[in-house]
């Protein structure tokens, strides 16, 4: 079974920006050049490069596709999502060089339009994000930004892209995205006999080697790393290795 190290960046106006549990006030902003950044991870050995855009995540648009098109022109292979509401958005990240398209509000919202594209595009070209937050005993999923409620749920949805042929996953638990507290293992595992067939990439929390060691033994096909790689916890080598 394939295991993928997934460096991620966040961007916010064009900068190398951290959300602590997304909350948009509380940002932390990094001095690294986005497209520098990118190329270290590459010379690192990373093959695939995961890029989300704040600013659409929250507001729709793709107000960062210059700098994701300028990372995706260096050759590495980029999933990269934030801002995606329509299908013409779809097409510009794909000739922007995208080579998976992030699917996270939209595939909460509409997800008998997202299965289309799937059949229309390929699955291989997207990945859903289905961030999640338990909330009564339920994983609820929050959209634009995590700053609106649905009233779909994990369990519901996780299933049916499975059942219409979706490839990828990822998931974030909410509540430890950006805290370094370790992945959410009861989560992973949850999924993986929730949705078997879907490849998922465990995010938030990560804050060391055996934190994703951890994520593969709990199921998970990859691991999403962000604020552990900027400040340094261990680097995009010893985390190949690992």
């Amino acid at each position: 079974m394939s295991f993928t190290v997934i460096p991620a960046i966040d961007l916010r106006g064009g900068r190398v920006v951290r959300l602590k549990q997304g909350d948009y006030d509380q940002q932390t902003t990094y001095a690294f050049d986005p497209r520098a950044l990118a190329r270290d991870y590459a010379d690192a050995g990373a093959t695939w490069l995961h890029l989300v855009d704040l600013d659409g995540a929250r507001d729709g648009g793709l107000d960062n596709l210059a700098v994701i098109q300028s990372i995706a022109s260096d050759g590495m292979r980029v999933q990269a999502g934030g801002g995606v509401r329509a299908e013409a958005d779809v097409q510009r990240l794909f000739d922007a060089g995208v080579s998976r398209v992030v699917l996270g509000s939209l595939a909460i919202r509409e997800p008998e339009r997202v299965a289309e594209w799937l059949g229309r595009y390929g699955a291989d070209r997207f990945t859903l994000a289905l961030d999640t937050l338990q909330r009564g005993g339920a994983w609820t999923l929050p959209s634009a930004g995590w700053t609106a409620t649905e009233s779909r749920t994990l369990d519901e949805l996780a299933p049916w892209y499975a059942a219409h042929g979706a490839q990828h996953l990822l998931c974030t638990d909410i509540q430890r995205d950006g805290m370094l507290a370790g992945f959410n293992l009861a989560l992973y595992r949850y999924l993986a006999e929730l949705a078997p067939s879907l490849a998922t990439q465990a995010s938030g929390g990560v804050r060391s080697l055996e934190d994703i060691r951890d994520a593969r033994e709990a199921g998970a096909r990859g691991v999403i790393l962000g604020r552990a790689l900027l400040e340094g916890r261990f680097t995009v080598k010893e985390a190949l290795a690992c």
